[in-house]
């Protein structure tokens, strides 16, 4: 191979691998704004002097998946070059992070980077609503959340058989939309891969029901406004199939939580339909069955 010369393309790619974690090279191409034949290069010559890995968990699928696009990460050498540029990590063994993680991390984890891309394409070149990414979210939050390990995880004292539980909730994606008026609706993300019970009968297991209960304590007890100055927000669900959409909303229906907005803080779509749709503009079903828009 003829030497390598890293340029400032290439720090790009590096940047979007440290901010997503997990990215094809598909999204990379669609990020940095090149070719995929020239990304999928840039990404060969990266991988080769140690600036990203290619997880080994996708070799479990490839068998089933045919040609899908190789999946990147951030290596040790990449992330030692962005934090020479100023970027702060809390760990950076990212390649035993890499090789740790498993198929179904992984696949959640490319789940949230295409609903992300996917906003993100939707409101390119608009005048009529901005995105409003994490970081800056983060950054005009008050300082005692910017300090927080994991700022955007919500935290619920939940009563339940006469028992307190303490539980954070901790969203897929956190995103807003700003319109040329000033206002902005701020939403958290739960990408659901059919996988969590939706009920479960013992409240300290896991179950999407305990969940959404969080969400809607949390509310009622005001956190959203502690940690991020937010007057309201939204949780969007985004689910497999209409039968499990449905259980999650009469599972939902039947959550009383004083000081909440009950149903109506959860919307719902199908992962197949968002695929096709623009998200903005597509018909979420709120908790109360009402349909609604993002924008």
């Amino acid at each position: 191979m003829l030497s390598f010369r890293l340029t400032e393309g290439d720090v790009l790619i590096l940047r979007q691998l440290a901010r997503y974690r997990f990215l094809r090279s598909s999204h990379i191409a669609a990020l940095v704004g090149r070719s995929l034949d020239r990304t999928n290069d840039r990404l060969c010559r990266l991988f080769h002097a140690g600036y990203v890995d290619r997880p080994r968990a996708q070799l479990d699928y490839y068998p089933t998946s045919g040609s899908a696009p190789m999946v990147y990460a951030l290596g040790d050498l990449g992330a030692q070059l962005l934090s020479e540029r100023g970027a702060e990590f809390a760990n950076c063994e990212w390649s035993r992070k890499n090789r740790e993680a498993g198929r179904p991390f992984i696949e959640h984890q490319l789940e949230i980077v295409e609903f992300h891309i996917t906003l993100e394409r939707s409101t390119r070149g608009r005048s009529d609503v901005r995105l409003i990414h994490p970081e800056e979210i983060i950054a005009s939050s008050p300082e005692r959340t910017r300090k927080k390990r994991n700022p955007f995880a919500l935290r619920a004292t939940i009563s339940q058989s006469e028992h307190a539980h303490d539980i954070a909730v901790v969203p897929d994606l956190v995103f807003g939309l700003m319109f040329p008026d000033g206002s902005r609706r701020c939403f958290m993300v739960e990408i659901d891969r059919g996988t969590m019970p939706i009920s479960r009968s013992d409240f300290r297991q896991t179950s999407f029901e305990r969940k959404m209960q969080a969400y809607l304590t949390a509310y009622g007890q005001g956190q959203h406004t502690q940690q991020f100055g937010w007057k309201t927000f939204r949780v969007l669900v985004v689910t497999t199939d209409q039968q499990r959409a449905r259980s999650m909303i009469e599972t939902l229906q039947r959550l009383n939580v004083p000081q909440s907005p009950g149903p109506s803080l959860f919307f719902f779509a199908l992962a197949d339909e968002l695929q096709r749709n623009d998200p903005l503009a597509h018909n979420w079903q709120d908790g109360g069955g009402r349909a609604t828009r993002l924008s």
